[in-house]
Formats: C-alpha cells, sequence, structure tokens
C-alpha cells in the first residue's frame, strides 16, 4: 500500500497560474511560489464587491482518538467530490504547525487521494508564514524587554508581564525559562517562557483580520503586560504595531495550492483549536467564498472546540453562516469512545459501538439544536466496518433527523466523495427552517458565557471558578472587556476537561483555572484542566522517520 507522501509525489500538478485563472483570479493579483504555490493578495476581495458569496460547508468530527477520524480528508475529498459533480469549488484549510508534524501526528494536508499538495511543502516551511508570525511574536517580546532595559518610561511591572516569546516546535524545555541573566547590559532577569507559534496570539489576530489595516489595529490592542497601577499595557503603546504588520504583509495574503484532483485550495493560517480558535484565516475564507460557487472549510480536533469557537467567534466577528455542516466519525473511533481497545477495534462489537454512539449524537445535537443548522454524518469507512455497524449508526442518526454517508476519499478521491457532495448540495439549495443563532449571547457576564458553553455545548453540570480565576474575571470586567466572545482552552480528547473521559459523559463540572484577554484577537481565553500552550514531543517523534536523499525527496511525513 502506498503512503500518502508517495501519492503526494506521484502526482502530476496543474502549474498555479491554471489554478489561478480557473478561479478567474486576474495575474496581477497573483505572487507564485515556484510552480505550485502562489499567494493571491487581499485587494481581489475589493474587486466586485457586490458579487453573492458561495455556499460554505463547515467540516468537523466527533473528538478525535488514536484511532483517527481523517476531517482534513473529508474536506479534501467533499471539494474533490463537488469539483467532480460540476460545481466550481475550493476548499479553504488551515496550514500545518512543525510541531505535530515533527512530534505525534505526521503531516497534516489530508491522506491517501484526498491530498493537498505539494504535499511537502505544505507540512514544512511552505510559504513562510508561520515565521513572519513568530518573528513578529518575538519582536515585540524584545521591545518590550529593551523598555524596560532602557528606563521603563511606561511603569512595567515585571512581574506582570504576560507576554511570551514563540517557536513553531514542541519543546517542553522552553516552556518555563529565567532570561536576562549575565552582566547589567544583557537585560533584566525575569522569569519567562515560550508558547508554540499556533497557540500565539499574533496567530490569532493574523487569522481575525480582514485586511492589513485591520491587521495594524489589533496588533496595537494586544496587551503585554500591566503597569504598577494595573492598568494594561499594549503593543500600540510600545509603537510596535507597525513594525510587526511590516513583518506581517506578505503572509497576510492568503497561499493558493491545489487537490490531487487540481481543486483550488487556499490554506492560509493555523491556530490550534484546544488552545485557540482552531479555523484558517478569515481573507483566505472570505476569498474563496468570493470566487467560488461552494468552499469546503474545517475547524480543528471536535466539534466541541474547533465548531463552537469557528461559530462563536469567526461567525460572529465576520458575519459568515455555514449553510450545512458535516460532521465526520469512523466506527473504529466510536467503538473506541465506547470502551474497546485499539487492537480489538477491527473486531465487529456491536456493543462498544452503541456506547461511543452519544459522542457523536452529541455533536450532532449540538449542531442542529444549539446552532440550527443542517448537519450530515460522513463515515468514513474502512474495510473492517461490517453492515450490522454501519446500520446501527445510521439508524441512530436517523432518530435525529440527521443523513448518514459513507465516505471512502481515501481510497478512490473526489469519486469516494461524490454521495457525501450530493447530500451536502441538498442541505445547503433546500429551503429549511433553521435558522442560525449562537450559544450564547456575547453580551451576557464572562461567568455566563463560560457556562453556557460548558453546560450547552459540553453537556456538563456547570462550570467552576478557582480563586484566581474569579480574580481575573473581575479585573477583566472592571477594564471593559467582559463583552468579548470566550475561546475555552480544553482537551480535544473529551467533551469534558479531564481527557480519560471519553464518549458523551454526564455529571461533571468543568474548572476554569485562569482567564486571559486577547484583546488583539478580540477574545477571552479560559484555560481549564492541565492544557498547556507549548506541547512536548512523544517519546518516539515522527521527527525520527523523517528523511531526505540524496535527490532532495523526502520520506516518512506520513
Amino acid at each position: 500500500m502506498k503512503t500518502d507522501i508517495q501519492i503526494a509525489q506521484e502526482a502530476q500538478p496543474l502549474n498555479i497560474l491554471e489554478i489561478a485563472k480557473a478561479e478567474n483570479i486576474d495575474p496581477k493579483y497573483i505572487e507564485q511560489y515556484g510552480n505550485d504555490k502562489a499567494k493571491i493578495s487581499y485587494n481581489l476581495l475589493k474587486e466586485d464587491p457586490d458579487r453573492k458569496n458561495g455556499k460554505l460547508i463547515l467540516v468537523t468530527a466527533i473528538n478525535p482518538t488514536p484511532a483517527g477520524e481523517g476531517k482534513t480528508t473529508t474536506s479534501v475529498g467533499l471539494a474533490d467530490g463537488l469539483h467532480k459533480l460540476g460545481k466550481k469549488v475550493a476548499a479553504a484549510l488551515r496550514e500545518p504547525s512543525l510541531g505535530p508534524v515533527f512530534g505525534v501526528k505526521g503531516g497534516a494536508a489530508g491522506g491517501g487521494y484526498a491530498q493537498v499538495i505539494p504535499m511537502e511543502d505544505i507540512n514544512l516551511h511552505f510559504t513562510g508564514d508561520f515565521h513572519a508570525i513568530g518573528a513578529a511574536n518575538n519582536l515585540l517580546a524584545a521591545m518590550l524587554d529593551n523598555h524596560i532595559y532602557q528606563g521603563n518610561a511606561l511603569n512595567i511591572d515585571p512581574k506582570r508581564i504576560t507576554w511570551r516569546r514563540c517557536v513553531d516546535m514542541n519543546d517542553r524545555q522552553l516552556r518555563n525559562v529565567v532570561d536576562g541573566m549575565g552582566r547589567r547590559v544583557d537585560g533584566v532577569t525575569r522569569q519567562d517562557g515560550f508558547d508554540i507559534t499556533v497557540a500565539s496570539e499574533i496567530m490569532a489576530v493574523f487569522c481575525l483580520a480582514t485586511d492589513l489595516t485591520d491587521l495594524k489595529e489589533r496588533l496595537s490592542r494586544i496587551i503585554v503586560g500591566y503597569n504598577y497601577d494595573n492598568q494594561p499595557v499594549t503593543a500600540g503603546d510600545l509603537k510596535a504595531a507597525g513594525a510587526m504588520a511590516a513583518l506581517l504583509k506578505d503572509a497576510l495574503k492568503p497561499n493558493l495550492v491545489q487537490t490531487l484532483e487540481h481543486t483550488p485550495a487556499f490554506i492560509h493560517g493555523g491556530p490550534f483549536a484546544n488552545i485557540a480558535h482552531g479555523c484558517n484565516s478569515v481573507l483566505a475564507t472570505k476569498m474563496a467564498l468570493h470566487l467560488n460557487d461552494y468552499v469546503v472549510t474545517e475547524a480543528g480536533f471536535g466539534a466541541d472546540l474547533g465548531a463552537e469557537k469557528f461559530l462563536d467567534i469567526k461567525c460572529r466577528m465576520t458575519g459568515l453562516v455555514p449553510d450545512a455542516v458535516v460532521v465526520v466519525a469512523t466506527v473504529r473511533a466510536l467503538k473506541h469512545h465506547g470502551g474497546a481497545a485499539k487492537a480489538e477495534l477491527g473486531n465487529e462489537n456491536l456493543q462498544a459501538l452503541e456506547a461511543g454512539l452519544p459522542n457523536l449524537l452529541q455533536h450532532v445535537g449540538n449542531m442542529c439544536d444549539v446552532y440550527k443548522l443542517p448537519c450530515v454524518v460522513a463515515i468514513n469507512r474502512f474495510p473492517t466496518d461490517t453492515e450490522a455497524e454501519i446500520r446501527l449508526v445510521k439508524d441512530k442518526c436517523r432518530e435525529l433527523g440527521v443523513n448518514v454517508v459513507l465516505s471512502d476519499v481515501w481510497a478512490k478521491g473526489g469519486e469516494g466523495g461524490e454521495d457525501l457532495a450530493k447530500e451536502v448540495i441538498r442541505l445547503c439549495e433546500e429551503p429549511d427552517k433553521r435558522h442560525f443563532t449562537f450559544a450564547y449571547d456575547v453580551n451576557d457576564s464572562i461567568e455566563e458565557k463560560i457556562n453556557a458553553i460548558c453546560t450547552r455545548i459540553y453537556h456538563a453540570d456547570g462550570a467552576d471558578f478557582t480563586a484566581e480565576a474569579k480574580k481575573q474575571i473581575r479585573i477583566l470586567t472592571e477594564l471593559g472587556f467582559d463583552k468579548m466572545p470566550i475561546c475555552m482552552a480544553k482537551t480535544q480528547y473529551s467533551f469534558s476537561d479531564n481527557p480519560n473521559l471519553l464518549g458523551a459523559p454526564k455529571g461533571f463540572r468543568v474548572t476554569i483555572r485562569n482567564v486571559k484577554v486577547s484583546a488583539g484577537a478580540g477574545f477571552l481565553v479560559a484555560l481549564t484542566g492541565d492544557i498547556m500552550t507549548m506541547p512536548g514531543l512523544p517519546k518516539v517523534p515522527a521527527a525520527e522517520k523523517i528523511d531526505v536523499d540524496a535527490d532532495g525527496v523526502i520520506t516518512g511525513l506520513f
């Protein structure tokens, strides 16, 4: 059986100018990066502003398991399926982070015959966007520490600095550091730390900005710490926003690539969904919608994280509303949620499947009942799935009024996604009486908004706030930050804040241990459990299997 990277390397991509031509993109907006990728100027969005946007399809999933779900693969295969049916369609996806590529996941550009290419470039440096984001983040950190060293005119309290440096790598050694050691001219000694680049506020700002002016305004609002009078100090106060925007001006242009079947794909930005808001850039989504009749986008991890943030943060800020939602699952993963051991997932086990199905049904119910959006379940079929298992999934979903479609895009590409594409078209084009709503009112108190997410989306009994979280909420409310949406930082493996509670647990509460403001991004981050903003590498990192030969051919990415 061929690996993902072998399939990708055997592909015959069209010149990216041909993809751009099919998208009707004027050459004046195109900046090529070789023959197979390009950046597209955001000024394109000013062209024909009255053009009606295409239909937006959000792909999300059950809580991830070691068995795999295939959300990106489904997104790519669905776009190819729509393309095969003659629809003008593009995918709008996130860029992979180097941390997971070299850590646990390996490559993240789809799989099998449902991939975006060039797979190696997309998984590694691509067009340098993440490097630019890291540089902008660390420029702000350098200017902050330099300001303190040079006399501290802003009266910044070094013990209340909240801005951290970042690097796009899983490196637990950098979570907590002491820097500025040495001679007096080497800086002010203080406790510091690093986040992974995709968890940085710059990444969130980058993905939510609507143009360069909005980017600069958001960068200016970033809070780096507090002064001795307990007032926030911003990047604007440090006069850093202009230089940061200069580093990001080219990165802000969405990237255009293609699938194995030459469907256009806009891949841009990549915030983590368990820490940040988990969606690709607003600019890439809007550009794809501006140019196409259908756009397939995805949100990170399960629907309790990525989809909730897509809907409650991204849609709230932009006015975007999905025309249909696809919830991805596998029979194997559902059996894992039902207690089956990983080694036994290939065996028919209706009891474990029925025990795990509530995880899928709760996600589907949230999409239909909380957000009131049309929904379809896509089952990535494995050869070991039995007819009885598939029938059980279909019967349970039918009770919610939702259809189940089998997807075979990994093996067949767009052909294997045609049935799913037809159901998506039906959902998008048929009149529907449901009307999109948010999970909470943004004008409610911070505690009320967090409780609404915990009870309505996670189905918890409520949220408990530590003394420190209560103090932070009081300060943030006094500073006027209480009317922002909430970005929950929570484990991706469970509806709860305990990664070991699989399925659809009941009778639990969510502990909020920290609440902080991301003023540039425009949301509050509520941290739960032991969630960290700098992952570590596993005992056997994926990096050990990645290599490159004398001809420059990369192996082991997946």
